[in-house]
């Protein structure tokens, strides 16, 4: 059983989202899944950004941060798009993380002050032709290739929110691989 520590994309706690927590859940391991919006949610990509952007990115960063303090450090870090900011950041500057998974999103390991930890495995999973993770991507590829235990799945498909059942991008058999690599991933860490 892993402990995980997973966070939202930038439309919130959607059903979808809680739906993935809970398939983790029901695997066995035991998830925390903290809320960065204090109860929004949004039916649009572009409104939830816009609301992170209102926020304040750094002040997402800091709710991850203030998130994770009462938990034990040895945790895997996990996110959805926006929720890859503070997963990585944890992951990347809070000692003793077991692992990371990032969804659609990652940011070059220079953003958190260096280089992926040593022994922290990492999967990625993002859609060749997304366009939101388009920049990303080449961060995603860094990250695979300084991890020592790092992979990088890339589905086929534009979907951004692809493994998020109650949104639009859903893509049933891309999910379906993604949450089966991810109990693999979790059951090899635990």
């Amino acid at each position: 059983m892993a402990e995980i520590l997973l966070f939202h994309h930038a439309q919130g706690q959607t059903p979808g989202f809680l739906a993935f927590a809970d398939d983790l859940r029901a695997a066995g391991h035991v998830v925390h899944a903290p809320d960065l919006y204090d109860g929004k949610t949004f039916t649009d990509l572009e409104a939830g950004v816009g609301y992170a952007r209102e926020v304040g990115f750094d002040k997402i960063g800091e709710r991850g941060r203030s998130a994770a303090e009462a938990l034990p450090n040895e945790l895997v870090y996990a996110g959805f798009s926006l929720g890859v900011l503070p997963a990585q950041m944890l992951a990347q500057t809070r000692p003793g993380a077991t692992g990371a998974l990032f969804f659609s999103a990652a940011f070059p390991p220079s953003e958190f002050g260096g280089s992926w930890p040593r022994g922290v495995p990492l999967q990625i999973h993002m859609m060749e032709a997304d366009e939101w993770a388009a920049e990303d991507l080449g961060a995603a590829r860094e990250l695979t290739e300084t991890g020592d235990a790092a992979e990088l799945f890339l589905y086929p498909g534009a979907g951004h929110l692809f493994a998020d059942k109650s949104l639009p991008d859903y893509d049933e058999p891309a999910a379906t691989l993604l949450e089966e690599r991810v109990l693999a991933f979790l059951n090899d860490i635990a």
